[in-house]
């Protein structure tokens, strides 16, 4: 099935965790479901394990971009802004897991001594995996032990054993300098409230200015900001959004696609449709009938 990530109005992502009652997420991926093979900058208080297990691809966190090969791959923090991608458009399949440090909270000393030291330590928003180095080999290694165990009747607690595993070599290797109550930095703060402002103000026409307003910085610098976390800049993130939240509407089947393309804020069907066919491919009505058919390659 192809991938679409649940994207709450602050950017954060809402996690489909694979039981309601564990918070565990644990998926096998390819770039190429993804639209233009990019992922949605987003966050979430999970942590991510990434391990590739074919081919290539880049990881933006926070606006960094690290490449990881075949073998390699990453441990994003709590909280930062991240997404894969590939500019190239080539293929990688890869381990994404993510997984909630309240697993780890037995008590309030565990996370007071264990767990916040290392998710609220702003020196460490991701680590790169060397299969070269040691310890980082074993936590790939508790990776593919994680994908392995995956489905059967005592994965939450085979996966506890791996994650406390994961954990304790993260503790033990990462520096400790960085602690901090708050390790949000201004312009994460910033970009939330403006991704948050664009979402829940995208079916009206929304200015540059207004965006930037919401996040207190100026236009240049919010052009800067969308730049560095999303890659995109923001009238292309808000044309994205806008045609998110289309999709849904194009499957229901009740709106015509003028209604459809004003209620998400396009000014007119010509525009959505020119946009539409831009970014999936094709047009919001060949889109429709292939959601009647149940083939759609985004649902």
């Amino acid at each position: 099935m192809p991938a679409l990530i649940d994207l709450k109005d602050d950017r954060s992502e809402n996690v489909q965790y694979d039981n309601i009652s564990y918070p565990i997420y644990i998926r096998r991926g390819i770039l190429s479901r993804y639209p233009d093979y990019a992922a949605p900058s987003h966050w979430h208080d999970d942590i991510e394990l990434i391990a590739v297990l074919d081919g290539q691809m880049d990881y933006n966190v926070n606006g960094e971009i690290i490449t990881l090969h075949k073998g390699e791959g990453i441990f994003v923090n709590s909280r930062q802004m991240h997404f894969g991608f590939s500019a190239s458009k080539t293929e990688c399949g890869f381990i994404c897991i993510l997984l909630h440090p309240a697993i780890l909270c037995s008590s309030p000393a565990y996370e007071q001594d264990f767990i916040l030291p290392v998710i609220r330590n702003h020196n460490v928003p991701y680590i790169f995996l060397d299969p070269d180095i040691q310890w980082q080999r074993n936590i790939l290694k508790e990776i593919y032990e994680i994908d392995r165990n995956k489905g059967q009747r005592a994965t939450p607690l085979k996966v506890l054993s791996a994650f406390s595993e994961i954990w304790s070599l993260l503790y033990e290797n990462i520096p400790s300098e960085g602690y901090a109550a708050n390790a949000e930095s201004g312009d994460l703060a910033a970009l939330r409230n403006m991704a948050g402002f664009i979402q829940k103000n995208y079916a009206q026409k929304i200015s540059l200015q207004e965006i930037a307003l919401s996040g207190a910085v100026g236009q240049s610098k919010c052009c800067k900001l969308f730049a560095k976390f999303f890659g995109q800049s923001p009238n292309t993130y808000l044309n994205r959004y806008r045609l998110g939240r289309s999709l849904n509407l194009l499957r229901a089947g009740d709106q015509s696609i003028t209604e459809i393309a004003v209620s998400v804020g396009f000014g007119s069907a010509s525009y959505f449709a020119e946009i539409f066919h831009k970014h999936f491919g094709m047009t919001p009505t060949e889109y429709r009938k292939q959601a009647e058919r149940k083939e759609t390659p985004y649902a």
